[in-house]
């Protein structure tokens, strides 16, 4: 039964594939539905004459695997268990009780309950630690997360009690929580960098981005926000139709924001089609080789269109749009069946003919030739010109969009003591510990945000705290040192990503972006960049657009 299970399931993919290749050539249909009956033939052989006992299961999904990754390195296959983790980023939200959390010490940790969740309904509060889930003990029995995931995450409706070690408290707390659906908030940080420039950053594009954004503009503007910078940087992207969403806040009158086609599907353009919240004020889109997808799509459209500046690096590369099929087991496959174009006619898909390795390596080659300190090593030979729709100005496809302006990677805060901190996590894990036994005294000290990013000094004795502390964890093999000239070379940086980890744990995640601006190089130089007239210099058309 098993066995006739997975045959039909491998017939049902190449019945899908064959269904989406209708309008090919009859006999491109025949070739593949050859190709189907030859491989049910020989999976039938296989369960009934191999040697060996087969894990029928296993090797269909391993045929599926391989056979997606000769395709393109964007066509995957998904397990029933792996496609709704991979579904929950997209879809907004995922059920479960609504903490972030850190295992800390062998025990779990509420870092900050979700805004809106049951568990902040019921007054669970950062610092708080589960000991134990219904009979389940998780306080000093190696917890993992995947643990923590399996008895919190579950269907909205459904019950689970949680017992919680509160500082101050003699017994223990009791909560009998109702899971309900909890946001994944793709807006990490929105404020205001200087009077009248506001700071989006964006995470991934999901089915709440474009509310996320709007409710994050609009506080802006009330804010006094002229111009806006929208960080992109390390944003793989998502949902096509948020991305397209998302452009259009940007864009004003009957603009073509991007087009699609593909071997079985015509060309499809897309334009704008309502007002948007920021389709006047100078614009300026943050990027790095993190940036993606729909990332590339908003940049590409905001470039050609020439409404604001790209700052940063030479973002992914990725141009092909995937649809998801089901096959009918739970499981199902995203299959690249288009190509994105940008409003200019950029294809930005970088080449994957050399295969999927060498595709995923890319980003260290581009380390290992200096694009990343300079983009003179690129070559960009005139096939990947473009001209800019209004302005004509010379934009390029073929692998990313290329920034207006490049800002290369910071290294002058690079030393061995600094990546070793980074590498094992130090900052972050001090910082935890830190808040824990400060909580009280810092909320009472600073009782805002505003408070504590204005006011709040990592003094000289803190640092010297986590010196010590941090040379305490490190290992005979491994050890961590202090040497005066890293600490001179990165000593600030160090301090300053202290104090952005104390903000998150005792505030917000938005709290860590505030205070860490600073060492934000494409960041600081966009500020400089609406500051120093460069901005109007690039004589873009963005005044068109008021």
């Amino acid at each position: 039964c098993t066995s006739m299970k997975n045959l039909n399931r491998l017939s049902l993919v190449f019945s899908i594939c064959i269904g989406i290749l209708a309008t090919a050539p009859a006999t491109s249909q025949t070739t593949s539905q050859q190709g189907a009956k030859k491989f049910g033939t020989l999976l039938s052989m296989l369960d009934r004459l191999y040697v060996d006992s087969i894990e029928m299961d296993k090797l269909v999904e391993t045929a599926i695997v391989k056979m997606l990754e000769e395709l393109d390195p964007h066509s995957v296959y998904f397990s029933e268990d792996d496609l709704k983790d991979a579904n929950e980023p997209l879809d907004g939200s995922f059920e479960g009780i609504g903490v972030q959390f850190n295992i800390f010490k062998d025990t779990i940790m509420v870092v900050s309950p979700i805004a809106g969740g049951p568990s902040e309904r019921l007054g669970i509060r950062a610092g708080d630690r589960i000991v134990q889930v219904e009979d389940e003990y998780v306080a000093g029995v190696d917890v993992t997360t995947k643990d923590v995931i399996r008895l919190l995450k579950g269907p909205k409706g459904t019950m689970v009690k949680v017992f919680i070690k509160r500082d101050g408290e003699k017994d223990l707390l009791v909560f009998d929580i109702e899971r309900d659906k909890i946001p994944i908030f793709s807006v990490v940080a929105a404020h205001m960098v200087e009077p009248t420039i506001g700071y989006i950053k964006i995470s991934r594009f999901a089915k709440t981005t474009l509310e996320e954004l709007r409710t994050a503009l609009s506080e802006l503007k009330d804010k006094g926000m002229k111009d806006l910078i929208l960080d992109l940087q390390g944003n793989g992207g998502g949902m096509l139709r948020t991305a397209i969403n998302m452009s259009d806040e940007f864009l004003s009158d009957d603009k073509l924001i991007v087009y699609t086609e593909g071997r079985a599907f015509p060309r499809e353009d897309t334009y704008t089609s309502y007002e948007g919240l920021f389709e006047r004020g100078r614009l300026v889109i943050l990027m790095d080789d993190g940036s993606a997808s729909a990332s590339e799509i908003v940049a590409g459209a905001v470039q050609d269109w020439d409404r604001g500046l790209i700052v940063g690096r030479r973002s992914f590369g990725k141009g092909l749009v995937q649809r998801p099929i089901n096959l009918g087991d739970g499981s199902a496959v995203r299959l690249t069946v288009q190509k994105y174009y940008t409003p200019a006619g950029r294809c930005i898909q970088k080449p994957y003919d050399e295969g999927i390795d060498a595709y995923r390596d890319e980003k260290y080659d581009r380390y290992q030739s200096g694009e990343l300190l300079s983009l003179d090593s690129l070559d960009l030979p005139d096939s990947l010109k473009f001209e800019t729709r209004i302005k004509k100005r010379t934009v390029y496809g073929g692998g990313g969009i290329l920034p207006d302006v490049f800002v290369p990677i910071d290294t002058t805060s690079n030393s061995e003591t600094f990546r070793t901190l980074l590498r094992k996590g130090m900052m972050s894990s001090y910082a935890l510990e830190f808040v824990d036994n400060n909580r009280a005294r810092l909320e009472a000290e600073y009782p805002t945000e505003d408070d504590f990013v204005n006011q709040y000094i990592v003094s000289e004795k803190e640092i010297k705290a986590f010196q010590d502390w941090a040379q305490e964890k490190g290992s005979e093999d491994d050890p961590i040192e202090f040497p005066e000239g890293d600490w001179e070379i990165s000593g600030e940086a160090i301090t300053l990503r202290l104090k952005a980890f104390i903000g998150r744990n005792t505030y917000s995640q938005s709290t860590f972006y505030r205070v860490i601006g600073d060492l934000n190089e494409a960041l600081n130089e966009a500020i400089e960049i609406l500051n120093d007239g460069r901005f109007e210099n690039s004589k873009l058309a963005h005044k068109s657009f008021r």
